[in-house]
């Protein structure tokens, strides 16, 4: 069962999409000039009204390289909860596993055909396939606000 409706998934794809081409940069929240995974979902849901503001806590930029600890899947559980990939809906949120641990996120705009997420390789927030390039075959799980 959802608890956002349609017109807060309607914002929150707005509002996401309004961020597209900043480009990215580590540990950085700035509309259009610059924004990491972390920090693109949590403003996006921040700016579109879903939850209230809040600081995302700080990290190296290869903490999952190093560690094992699901610092952002704990994180996220603090404020959504996990759903079956069949309950998806735009607005939700997809986690995907990068070395050891869930290490980078994105908004579904049309699960399994489209994302957007402030991608490192791309160097920008893009759309994209939700398995393109170095997220193609990794473990995902999902989320609702």
């Amino acid at each position: 069962m959802s608890i956002l409706t349609n017109d807060q998934r309607a914002r929150i794809l707005d509002v996401a999409t309004g961020w597209e081409r900043t480009p990215f940069h580590d540990d950085a929240n700035l509309k259009g000039i610059g924004v990491d995974c972390a920090q693109f979902v949590a403003s996006v849901y921040m700016e579109a009204g879903i939850v209230p503001a809040f600081e995302v806590p700080r990290y190296q930029a290869q903490w999952l390289l190093h560690r094992s600890e699901e610092r952002l899947m704990d994180f996220v559980r603090s404020y959504a909860r996990e759903i079956d990939e069949h309950e998806v809906l735009p607005g939700d949120l997809v986690l995907y596993r990068l070395g050891r641990a869930y290490a980078h996120a994105a908004i579904i705009i049309d699960w399994p055909n489209e994302i957007i997420h402030a991608h490192k390789l791309s160097g920008m927030v893009i759309r994209a396939r939700p398995f393109d390039s170095d997220i193609n075959r990794t473990p995902v799980k999902f989320f609702s606000l």
